[in-house]
């Protein structure tokens, strides 16, 4: 069988129902939605049922920390995260395990012991090794290290820097490949979304681990900002310095919330729109950028307030559960991006019209991405750009 010269028109538009989930918006360009969650939060039914409804990807808060998984030496709890995992795999939602080597949230064997470099490096190995083995398949990211940095670039003095040394680095990150071949690893840190000290350390550590042929896929920018403080090109550069470590470097947006003064202005939640925009449609001019996640997704169950005095309000939704203008911005946002190109044959000499359809696409918009999603003789095209005839040459 041979279909030729199918012809039909694209239309441009920027009008996407809100009530897509933000997780099928982000599919379509490629990237995915996600956002954190606690357990203690596991038995709030509204936020459960927000955070499935919207997230393809969720991160634990603390449960999977050092002092929630092995709080004595060699006695390895995994109950709460376990917990978290149950909930994700019930809800097609994958993890991002976080984290297993921080200078906070350590229990006290691990900051009152008198180690020796030999002995540390063991102690953490062994942490490791047994964290990633029990999750082995079940999680897709790790951020290994989290927050190793100062602002001023130089390393954070903690427990491991001031004993081992930087090599704790690159330790603990062939343990973590050693454990999970499969898993992709990620350093994690915050202010990394203006050009810093900190972002060129950064940039230049991972460079370096790379060039030594250590286990790295990527870096973590947590993005905890304040609303009116985003500069979209500033923000978009710091993704490009990232993806620039090395060839195939991955950049995760891994905390994201945009805090503002309480009680809420109209005219913060309106700039914080602006700015959940700026955020996402940077991450989505990247193709080395995999995906957006929010720590949180209601007010209800943010960090902010508690941490930072007199701020609030950081997240898409509001306490009732109810969505912000910030969601309209994380919407348009993935909808300033190019749909990806699916491909999904269904025999030798046959098209399917019920699934996504392989365009040809012709050279002068090869730098753009497009996908058909199709029902029985019926295109649904989504594009926010442009206007154009495709001539499409199947055989």
């Amino acid at each position: 069988m041979k279909l030729s010269f199918v012809l039909f028109s694209i239309m441009a538009s920027n009008a996407i129902a809100q009530t897509t989930p933000l997780k099928t918006l982000a599919s379509r360009v490629g990237k995915y939605f996600g956002c954190e969650i606690g357990q203690e939060a596991l038995s709030d039914t509204q936020l459960t049922a927000l955070t499935a409804a919207q997230c393809s990807v969720t991160t634990p808060e603390n449960e999977m920390k050092w002092d929630a998984t092995e709080p004595s030496q060699g006695v390895f709890t995994f109950t709460a995260g376990d917990a978290i995992v149950s909930f994700a795999a019930a809800n097609g939602i994958s993890v991002r395990g976080h984290n297993l080597v921080w200078g906070s949230q350590l229990p006290s064997w691990v900051t009152n012991t008198a180690w020796t470099n030999a002995t540390l490096i063991a102690a953490m190995t062994n942490h490791i090794t047994n964290v990633v083995t029990h999750y082995k398949g079940k999680v897709i990211h790790w951020d290994v290290v989290n927050e190793p940095f100062n602002g001023d670039g130089s390393y954070a003095s903690d427990v491991f820097y001031n004993t081992i040394g930087s090599e704790y680095i690159p330790i603990a990150l062939k343990a973590a490949r050693a454990a999970d071949p499969n898993v992709k690893l990620f350093i994690n840190d915050y202010n990394l979304d203006y050009s810093s000290a900190k972002l060129t350390a950064m940039v230049n550590l991972v460079k370096s681990l790379h060039a030594r042929g250590i286990p790295i896929d990527g870096i973590g920018s947590e993005s905890h900002l304040i609303v009116g403080n985003v500069s979209p090109s500033g923000y978009a550069s710091t993704i490009a310095q990232m993806a620039g470590a090395f060839p195939g470097a991955l950049v995760a947006i891994t905390e994201l919330d945009l805090r503002m003064p309480t009680p809420a202005s109209a005219a913060n939640l309106a700039q914080q729109e602006t700015d959940y925009y700026s955020v996402v449609s940077a991450c989505v001019q990247y193709s080395a950028c995999i995906g957006v996640e929010t720590w949180g997704i209601s007010d209800k169950y943010s960090w902010i307030s508690s941490t930072f005095s007199g701020y609030g309000a950081a997240l898409p939704y509001d306490a009732n559960f109810n969505p912000k203008s910030a969601v309209t911005g994380i919407v348009n946002g993935f909808a300033s991006g190019s749909p990806e190109v699916v491909a999904q044959p269904s025999g030798a000499n046959a098209v399917d019209f019920s699934g996504p359809v392989l365009l040809a696409v012709p050279p002068q918009l090869a730098h753009r991405k497009l996908v058909i999603h199709t029902i029985p003789s019926v295109f649904e095209v989504k594009s926010s750009f442009f206007l154009f005839t495709l001539l499409i040459v199947l055989f």
